[in-house]
């Protein structure tokens, strides 16, 4: 058997790390399989759906390098279509046309809740003649079967079952003629020849009624898997609305579309104790039985910790290109400063993001120092720091070779000279040229920002803290 799955998002959002792993999944299994991976969106709903959406949800893709083999196919295109299948079905008595509207539902409604039934439609348009007419609008609904079971084998949850009794008569298209989800999905996945359809447990509902469906058509049915959902840290399922789950905002923070792609893999899948894998791992061990059913935690901080493993292992070369589109973003010409391959192998250990690392390094690139934080500024130092600094301002300027080595040992030498400890005239310079005690060596600091910048920044610093400490 030809192995194919498939990615369906619908275009009413960005992508949150849910409706990854879900593509992820499906895309690593057809992978796997040397089976085929399709990109189709699900733009049915005309008022929710949006272009910008659409284009968003194929760059978070292409930026994960989870491509596809077939589509992208938009749902909208085929609405002609659709309705062509609806009238088959109508004219061979799968489908009816219902009558009811919002207030008769609502009554009958109303009433299986007092009598502590089911809410469901009860069927009352479904037995009409044919020449039956009415003025009211009307829907179409699917004839599901009123008697019997039907059962699916999840290859996650194993055998579930629903009585169609309790399954209610779909409606498959509105009253503005547009074919509902539940149909065009049906629709879709039958001629798609989709084998595997791996979705979230939300879907699990939909699946006896897609079934009948399908049954209905004579169609060969898939293999379903329904992914337990991904909660936050407050144990909510995650949404589109919620920006720290949107993928693409990732991207923007620095992140490795690796590392984002090794985190979700095992946010419901795991292999031994493994924590790291390559993308050709994950497609060599990845299996739907080893999918767990309990709901897992998206936790940014595991997140940040794998991206660290990225950045840490990740060639000068891979990082360099995405730091430029950072200073390119940012209008901040990386030539002048110090080079980036040599500032990048000094700052990239220490950042767990090309973010952090950008915001760490240009400095170095800017003629303005940065807005200083008087209070961080007291915290740390004192009137004789003034001082100290002068007096560092002017070895400084007396320098006449300006490398690591001799800054180094200025700086040491001037210790010794005033006995004063170390961290005591390392820590007033740090604060003066990059506004922060924690760093890389002071020496590998002020090579970096040059002979001419770094006087340039301690002038500038020591007429404002001799405000500060009037």
């Amino acid at each position: 058997m030809f192995i194919k799955t498939r990615f369906a998002p619908s275009p009413t959002g960005e992508l949150h790390f849910g409706n990854i792993r879900t593509a992820l999944y499906s895309w690593l299994y057809a992978k796997k399989n040397n089976g085929s991976f399709i990109l189709r969106i699900e733009d049915t709903d005309l008022i929710r759906s949006k272009d910008i959406y659409s284009k968003k949800i194929i760059n978070t893709l292409k930026w994960l390098n989870l491509d596809w083999d077939e589509g992208p196919y938009f749902q909208s295109e085929k609405i002609k279509h659709y309705q062509e299948i609806i009238t088959f079905m109508l004219k061979n008595k799968l489908a009816y046309k219902c009558y009811c509207g919002y207030k008769k539902l609502n009554f009958i409604k109303k009433n299986q809740i007092l009598n502590k039934e089911k809410p469901r439609y009860n069927g009352f348009c479904r037995n009409l003649k044919d020449n039956f007419k009415s003025l009211n609008k009307y829907v179409i609904r699917f004839k599901n079967p009123l008697f019997g079971k039907v059962s699916f084998c999840d290859s996650i949850r194993g055998k579930i079952t629903f009585k169609n009794s309790e399954l209610d008569d779909l409606i498959i298209q509105r009253e503005n003629g547009m074919p509902t989800y539940n149909f065009c999905v049906v629709i879709d996945d039958m001629e798609s020849k989709i084998t595997h359809v791996i979705r979230g447990e939300d879907h699990i509902n939909n699946t006896p009624r897609q079934i009948n469906i399908l049954n209905s058509l004579g169609a060969k049915l898939p293999s379903y898997s329904h992914l337990s959902l991904i909660l936050n840290n407050k144990h909510k399922i995650l949404s589109k609305r919620d920006n720290s789950s949107k993928v693409l905002e990732y991207k923007n923070l620095g992140y490795f579309p690796e590392a984002i792609l090794n985190y979700i893999v095992r946010l419901g899948w795991s292999h031994k104790n493994q924590e790291i894998f390559s993308i050709n791992e994950m497609i060599e061990l990845f299996n739907l039985k080893s999918i767990n059913k309990s709901s897992s935690i998206f936790d940014e901080m595991k997140l940040l910790w794998v991206n660290k493993h990225y950045m840490s292992s990740s060639s000068i070369k891979k990082i360099k290109k995405i730091l430029i589109s950072f200073f390119k973003k940012n209008k901040l010409n990386f030539e002048n400063g110090p080079k980036l391959n040599i500032i990048i192998k000094a700052f990239s250990k220490r950042c767990s993001t090309v973010l952090e690392l950008f915001n760490s390094i240009s400095i170095f690139y800017k003629n303005n120092v940065y807005e200083y934080n008087d209070e961080y500024i007291r915290l740390h130092l004192n009137k004789n720091s003034v001082e100290i600094i002068e007096k560092i301002y002017q070895i400084f300027l007396d320098l006449s070779v300006w490398n690591e080595f001799k800054i180094l040992n200025s700086i040491k030498n001037f210790s010794v000279l005033n006995n004063i400890l170390l961290k005591n005239l390392i820590i007033p310079i740090r604060i003066a040229l990059i506004g922060n005690i924690h760093s890389i060596g002071i020496d590998k600091i002020l090579f970096f920002f040059g002979k001419k910048k770094t006087l340039l920044f301690l002038k500038k610093f020591l007429k404002h803290i001799k405000k500060v400490f009037v």
